[in-house]
């Protein structure tokens, strides 16, 4: 039988280029791997969900509490239907479970890009693949702000709206794109067959797309090696082969991921539908996104509301905060490896610390996001009495400079200390291997 599969379908050619590959031996190796378990747990449970989902907008009795003959009550389908889900058994679960799923697949994509960027891992010849992770992540994000729309609850309807008229702040082509993007003007009959559209097909099906991509390009290109690898074998790939022992490895991790995601989910609940109810003209104060797109929130929350006409097209806050300044953040991100002067190709992943800028720099970059996104917190702060309205802006501008300035030199300064402490210990080292040898 394996001889008769082996002549139609070169098994035994794929066992020899893929299935032994080599894995390195590394546990922040499994970052990647976690992000790709959470897109499949994601895909598995979506189907089932999408199972007891409508995606219309259209008016239905409700079934909970249906009213009077002469006067029902109405509800939208969407909506009607995540009362019914979360009315199942398991129906709530299954919810919770791909929520936060869906936070630890970016909350694992990022600390991934964090250990590509500080090991050096994104240098020649791996610039592409760097590329593709941010596409992944950005991609992610807007899959997981689709899905937060799709129940349509007051919440829902008040984000999809916010979304909206960042769109249409775009100059010159702002409304045409927003009615484009979202079926019509908001709130049109046809927005959420759209955004399910999006959710369930197309998003999942570009993520899917370059994720393959990505994983391709892995195998071909090698993983970069840890730095034993170079003692033990220079030059060389170290690690063990995919078939025989590293699935049974992640095998084991998806079985505990899994199993820990299910208890964290069984206690922790989600967006409560029911709490926000239908959607109506009662907007909700202090939405906020996601952790990983707070910090969006934040740069619109203190930047002073102005616009000004450009030939026809108007340029106001709303477009620098939410599109204009996340675009130059994320280009940025992509000018990453081209910013980079080595020219030497990457084999092993680099000791932070012998990189002192670039490392300084990364933790100023993540020191910026995170006073972005306590910016998103504003109204809270205020109400809090920790800031107040009239020196808020003031004072998380302020910090937006400050903290990340100084986290840049309080990097360079520690790595200093343990350049220090590392050269002490090779005079120490070759003190004591001097007086040996006497």
């Amino acid at each position: 039988m394996n001889q008769w599969l082996d002549e139609r379908l070169n098994i035994s050619r794929l066992n020899d280029k893929f299935l032994r590959k080599a894995f390195p031996v590394h546990h922040s190796f499994f970052l990647g791997e976690i992000t790709l378990f959470s897109l499949i747990i994601l895909i598995i449970t979506g189907i089932v969900l999408a199972l007891s989902y409508e995606p219309s907008n259209s008016l239905v009795v409700n079934s909970f509490d249906p009213g009077t003959t002469a006067k029902p009550n109405m509800l939208p389908a969407a909506y009607h239907s995540i009362l019914k889900l979360n009315a199942m058994p398991f129906g709530d679960m299954l919810r919770r479970i791909h929520h936060w799923m869906a936070n630890i697949m970016v909350a694992a994509a990022v600390i991934h890009m964090m250990r590509i960027y500080f090991t050096g891992a994104f240098k020649k010849p791996r610039e592409i693949n760097w590329w593709i992770g941010l596409l992944l992540l950005i991609f992610a994000a807007l899959t997981a702000v689709t899905g937060y729309i799709l129940p349509y609850d007051n919440y829902s309807y008040n984000t999809v709206k916010v979304v909206y008229g960042i769109a249409a702040s775009i100059p010159w082509i702002g409304t045409w794109l927003a009615q484009a993007a979202f079926a019509g003007n908001f709130p049109g009959d046809g927005i959420i067959p759209r955004i399910y559209g999006y959710h369930i097909m197309l998003l999942p099906g570009i993520l899917l797309a370059l994720t393959g991509a990505h994983m391709l390009l892995m195998i071909k290109q090698k993983h970069t090696q840890p730095q034993y690898a170079k003692r033990l074998a220079y030059k060389k790939i170290v690690g063990v082969p995919l078939l025989t022992q590293q699935t049974p490895i992640m095998l084991m991790l998806t079985l505990l991921f899994a199993g820990i995601v299910i208890l964290f989910a069984a206690f922790i609940p989600v967006h409560p539908s029911e709490f926000f109810g239908p959607p109506s003209t009662t907007p909700i104060n202090n939405i906020k996104p996601d952790w990983y797109l707070l910090w969006v929130f934040g740069a619109l929350a203190i930047i002073p509301s102005f616009e000004f006409d450009i030939f026809g097209g108007f340029i106001g806050s709303e477009f620098v905060g939410a599109i204009l300044l996340p675009t130059v953040v994320i280009g940025v991100m992509f000018a990453v490896p081209m910013l980079d002067r080595s020219k030497d190709m990457n084999y092993y992943a680099e000791n932070p610390t012998n990189h002192p800028v670039r490392l300084a720099i990364g933790t100023a970059f993540m020191a910026m996001l995170l006073v972005m996104s306590v910016a998103g917190y504003k109204p809270d702060l205020i109400s809090a009495n920790v800031l107040t309205t009239a020196n808020a802006n003031t004072v998380l501008w302020i910090l937006l400079f400050a903290v990340p300035i100084a986290t840049y030199f309080a990097t360079i300064g520690i790595v200093r200390g343990i350049r220090s402490l590392r050269e002490a210990d090779e005079r120490e080292s070759m003190a004591h291997a001097a007086a040996a040898d006497d």
